[in-house]
């Protein structure tokens, strides 16, 4: 019990395991001089050598948290008004403990932070969305978003956002939004941009890091004092599976912002779908096995070629690779063998159709346990 105490501290606090803050007496130091003002001189310079050592200990018991977001800062840069911004602070459970969000708040009401998923699992990925409120805000605008993570330890995070909100230029509606398409289905949306206050505005490019995106750009009217364009974007034919956040970059002649983006959201149904999203195994004891299902569904009869895991304590049950069928039900298998280390076993399962180049994937998940 002792040592798990101070493993568990240790973990708390970033240190090495094992490894103790130094000690501090603070009712033994002796005094140097029978004086009032440096009576108790000793022990100020240990409670303030406490204290340092405290705030040290403690940015160190952040550490461990921090290192599972990509990135804790993000800049919007110009943003016409009314258009949607969001940024996802993408972050991934690199532990074997489990992992709770229990909260987010920002400093300024100019964004409005959301957890994507509260509970992380091992290698599980999630989300701080950060929405920079265009609407009601316009100007140099930024906020400390602070995340609270009460789970597997305490541990606070600070993300940090900023922008620039054009009250003159306008997105409507707030963003290009694709909906759900399914796939090898092509779509198109258009959007209206305006600009107030100058008649000579324009638009001169439109630039798309997305090779699926295509863009066609029209003026729509031009007065004394405003100009409107429309912006239609088409989804191609080929866009692979997923969930598309892409953003546009449109180049105008306009000193103030110069460019300004224009996002793009939707989401591809993949071809085969696999049930359940994530298989957990259960709790298994060394030397014994257990087994489960897959069900994968096609939009159409579909051939399986491979199914792979890493770890060969998985074990795929047989399947037909020369028949074609809308469902095909696999048994997976999770053999827990005198080899295996107790504790919690997280592997991805990759499966390879012939509908589609990309091939889904899913979570597996074990806990080993001594008999």
């Amino acid at each position: 019990m002792r040592g798990e105490a101070v493993i568990r501290t240790a973990v708390e606090t970033g240190l090495p395991a094992g490894s103790l803050a130094p000690p501090i007496n603070l009712g033994n130091a002796p005094l140097i001089s029978t004086s009032r003002e440096t009576r108790y001189m000793p022990r100020r310079v240990a409670l303030a050598s406490l204290l340092i050592v405290l705030g040290a200990t403690a940015a160190l018991g952040q550490e461990w948290a921090r290192k599972m977001f990509e990135t804790t800062e993000h800049d919007f840069g110009s943003v016409a008004c009314y258009a949607k911004a969001e940024h996802e602070f993408r972050l991934k459970n690199i532990y074997m403990e489990d992992v709770h969000i229990a909260s987010v708040s920002s400093s300024c009401r100019c964004t409005t932070p959301r957890i994507e998923k509260e509970w992380l699992k091992t290698y599980e990925r999630g989300a701080i969305v950060a929405r920079l409120n265009t609407d009601s805000f316009r100007g140099s605008r930024g906020a400390t978003l602070t995340v609270r993570i009460d789970k597997p330890f305490s541990a606070r995070v600070q993300l940090h956002v900023k922008g620039y909100i054009h009250g003159e230029i306008k997105v409507e509606p707030g963003s290009v939004d694709l909906g759900t398409v399914e796939y090898g289905s092509p779509i198109a949306r258009t959007v209206r941009l305006s600009r107030s206050g100058r008649s000579d505005w324009k638009i001169d490019e439109v630039k798309s890091a997305n090779p699926y995106l295509e863009t066609e750009l029209s003026e729509a009217r031009r007065s004394s004092w405003s100009v409107e364009y429309e912006l239609t974007v088409r989804l191609a034919e080929n866009a692979p599976a997923g969930y598309i956040n892409d953003h546009l970059q449109l180049v105008t002649n306009d000193y103030r912002g110069r460019e300004f983006p224009v996002l793009v959201e939707g989401r591809v149904l993949p071809p085969v779908t696999v049930s359940p999203s994530a298989l957990f195994m259960g709790v298994v004891e060394t030397g014994d096995t257990v087994t489960k299902r897959l069900v994968i569904r096609g939009k159409k009869p579909f051939r399986i070629l491979s199914i792979r895991c890493d770890d060969r304590s998985f074990e795929f049950g047989e399947y037909r690779t020369d028949v074609a069928r809308p469902v095909h039900v696999v048994p997976v298998t999770f053999v827990a063998g005198k080899g295996t280390v107790a504790g919690k076993i997280a592997q991805m399962i990759r499966i390879e159709t012939d509908l589609s180049d990309s091939a889904p994937e899913l979570s597996a998940y074990a806990v080993v346990t001594a008999p």
